[in-house]
């Protein structure tokens, strides 16, 4: 798939210097901007779906020091 993209001048000037000065591409760096950011905002989906879903009750939180023992990370 093409998606096309317009930068602004500063951003464009950022990444082409970063790619010229690594040898890398700049599509390499768009696409690598794109995967890390597109996990935090999975992440952030995630956590805002189960933190709902325990205010409704449809899940239950478990206490740090319960996950802790559960998994031999306790004192």
């Amino acid at each position: 798939m093409s998606v096309s993209l317009r930068l602004p001048p500063e951003l464009n000037q950022r990444l082409s210097l970063l790619a010229e000065q690594t040898g890398r591409s700049k599509t390499f760096y768009m696409l690598e901007a794109i995967k890390q950011h597109l996990d935090d905002l999975e992440d952030v989906y995630l956590a805002e779906r189960e933190l709902e879903a325990v205010r409704s009750g449809k899940s239950k939180a478990v206490p740090l020091e319960e996950v802790m023992k559960q998994y031999g990370l306790a004192d």
